[in-house]
């Protein structure tokens, strides 16, 4: 028994369900609900370290 295939150019091709529309695309309903900024607390002793949040970003 031979369980070899032959190349065949069409295995190169996506299956039809996977051709995407754009013009179907819609935009993300979630995208907005992401979050700029990030809120971060500093442990005692490293806030002694740096007094501003400047200082912070700098050292980052």
């Amino acid at each position: 028994m031979n369980n070899t295939q032959t190349p065949n150019e069409d295995n190169d091709d996506l299956l039809p369900e996977y051709n995407f529309e754009y013009k179907k695309a819609r935009p993300n309903r979630f995208a907005e609900q992401t979050h700029k900024s990030v809120t971060v607390t500093l442990d005692a002793d490293v806030a002694k370290v740096f007094k501003t949040s400047e200082d912070v970003n700098n050292a980052l």
